[in-house]
């Protein structure tokens, strides 16, 4: 007499209910589901809220204190701001696959970052006649520490890590997740990818001097493009691989308009 199938096999070939369906694990953040449940409309006030202070504190921070030091010290208090809601959001969840890793990643950043820098070159040359290489002030000839450590190597190792995590992760994720069902994902991806980078370009505004109708343009594309990578492959390493590589080739060109002058 053949082997009687046991009970665990026959659960296996039965089918799947549909309360079994809505049960089963996401795969991907942008499906919903309990790993952005705790990433919606509260962790995007605590972001906003944290931001806007920082802001305003560095902001006074900035032109109260005469000190060399006063701009630096605006500008970590504003990373602050921006890394407290990234912090709160993952230690209470992690949105699935979010932080997942492709080789595929660093062809996007490497790629579109270069695309992008050629695109502000030829703006710059186009809107404003100029295709010299950016400069700063230079102290006895040479780029000032404080750059360094601000708009050099902080921009790099810091500021485009955490923007990244915090416009194209906590905003951009918060938004697509309050607004995924009631308006869909196509509506719900739009809004989220304008709203985190007019938010991008606002902050951008507000902490730097006065800028160029194609640096405006720039951040806009980055922005654009950075949110485009998170929404379409659900990771946000190719994001963050963008910008770091963005930031990246402008420092190299400051560093070399410093060294031929």
């Amino acid at each position: 007499m053949p082997d009687q199938p046991s009970d665990a096999a026959l659960a296996e070939l039965a089918p799947v209910t549909r309360g079994q369906r809505r049960r089963a694990p996401r795969t991907d953040w942008r499906l919903g589901g309990r790993t952005v449940r705790a990433w919606r409309e509260g962790l995007l006030a605590i972001a906003l809220i944290s931001l806007g202070v920082t802001l305003l504190a560095g902001t006074l921070l900035n032109t109260l204190w005469e000190s060399s030091m006063a701009a630096i010290a605006g500008l970590v208090m504003i990373w602050i701001g921006m890394l407290v809601p990234v912090v709160w959001g993952f230690t209470r969840s992690r949105p699935v696959g979010l932080l997942r890793a492709r080789w595929l990643d660093l062809l996007y950043g490497v790629v579109l970052a270069l695309l992008l820098r050629l695109t502000q070159g030829w703006l710059a040359v186009a809107l404003r006649g100029d295709g010299s290489l950016p400069s700063v002030t230079l102290v006895d000839g040479r780029l000032p520490t404080s750059w360094w450590l601000s708009e050099g190597l902080g921009s790099i190792v810091i500021a485009a890590p955490l923007e990244e995590f915090f416009f194209r992760a906590v905003v951009l994720i918060a938004l697509y997740s309050v607004m995924r069902r009631p308006f869909g994902k196509v509506a719900a991806g739009v809004v989220a990818g304008l709203t985190s980078t007019a938010l991008f370009i606002a902050v951008h505004a507000l902490i730097g001097s006065a800028m160029a109708l194609d640096q405006v343009v720039s951040l806009l594309l980055l922005g654009l493009t950075c949110g485009a990578l998170v929404l379409l492959t659900g990771r946000i390493w190719g994001a963050v691989l963008v910008h770091v590589i963005f930031n990246a080739t402008w420092v190299a060109l400051v560093a070399a308009g410093a060294v031929l002058m």
